[in-house]
């Protein structure tokens, strides 16, 4: 099976649903499970080809919140495929896990599996450059949890990413408010939804007691790292908006814990960028946590993503 062989992971199925939709299923080492993996494949195509295609990874969010949905979120909740058309670049948007928080499990100092970022960033990334015509030019993207992967990504591995975006992404996540909800809490609430049977402490371990390995993955404390990096941020406040039933901006209505969260942190986020000299584009507006405002937001951040890699 083609892009087999790197360090024991390989493809081990494949199903193309549509001319440009081709899922794949991997094994590795790195996962209890098969993982598996939606690629819309360019125009003009072919494995043998003797070119290559720049890639645009997206991230989904928690497949049991409002941001989730696995490897198929993305096109399912998108125009994607059609703003991609004519692009002229591979979209990869691989799965990331119940409650993965796209990072390699810190497992009480022990490591082991799981092992999300490892697993895309280098068996994932290396099967789809021997076998799917994958090239070096990169940009990441992603919603809710999947937004605090792409800029994590994109600051922990500096060269990989050109670009990147957070659409409502808990992007500090040691951003505490002892009156209400804070990111270690989604942390926490994901692990005990997804995988019940494991302590949340085993993604980093405790905020405080190993505030090294947070700091290690936390977007904010790593902002000095995307420098060079073309990075977008936008959140809405939690409030009904447009494209929220009842009266957008109805002051009454209760706010959307998840998305006001996210607005504070990834204000937060971009202020330090902006202390620290970097360029970030930011949209902040009144809405909630749902994918009628990130398919918005994508297509509007979509043209700069592609124009860092095509």
């Amino acid at each position: 099976m083609a892009g087999a062989g790197f360090d024991g992971a390989g493809v081990v199925g494949e199903r193309r649903l549509r001319r440009r939709v081709l899922d794949l299923a991997v094994r590795s080492p790195l996962l209890e499970d098969a993982a598996h993996v939606r690629l819309l494949l360019p125009r003009g195509w072919s494995r043998d080809a003797s070119r290559t295609w720049p890639v645009l990874w997206l991230l989904h969010g928690l497949p049991h919140g409002p941001g989730g949905g696995g490897h198929t979120a993305w096109s399912d909740h998108t125009d994607i495929e059609e703003l991609t058309e004519d692009a002229g670049v591979i979209v990869v948007m691989p799965d990331g896990g119940p409650c993965g928080n796209y990072t390699d499990w810190w497992n009480r100092g022990g490591g082991g599996v799981p092992k999300w970022e490892t697993f895309h960033l280098s068996e994932l990334r290396q099967i789809l450059e021997a076998g799917y015509r994958a090239g070096p030019a990169r940009a990441v993207a992603g919603n809710a949890m999947g937004g605090l992967g792409a800029l994590a990504y994109a600051a922990r591995h500096r060269g990989m990413f050109r670009a990147a975006a957070s659409f409502s992404g808990p992007v500090h996540t040691l951003y505490r408010d002892p009156a209400g909800l804070d990111v270690a809490d989604l942390v926490e609430l994901g692990v005990a939804i997804g995988a019940p049977f494991l302590d949340w402490t085993d993604v980093w371990g405790d905020p405080d007691e190993q505030r090294v390995v947070w700091r290690q993955h936390n977007p904010y404390d790593l902002a000095g790292r995307l420098a060079g990096v073309r990075v977008h941020v936008s959140s809405g406040d939690g409030m009904p908006g447009p494209y929220d039933p009842g009266s957008p901006g109805d002051e009454g209505a209760a706010a959307d814990v998840l998305e006001a969260l996210a607005c504070t942190v990834s204000r937060e986020f971009a202020g330090k960028l902006g202390k620290l000299g970097i360029p970030v584009t930011t949209h902040f507006y009144r809405g909630t946590h749902t994918w009628p405002y990130w398919r918005r937001e994508l297509r509007a951040a979509l043209p700069a993503l592609l124009a860092e890699i095509t």
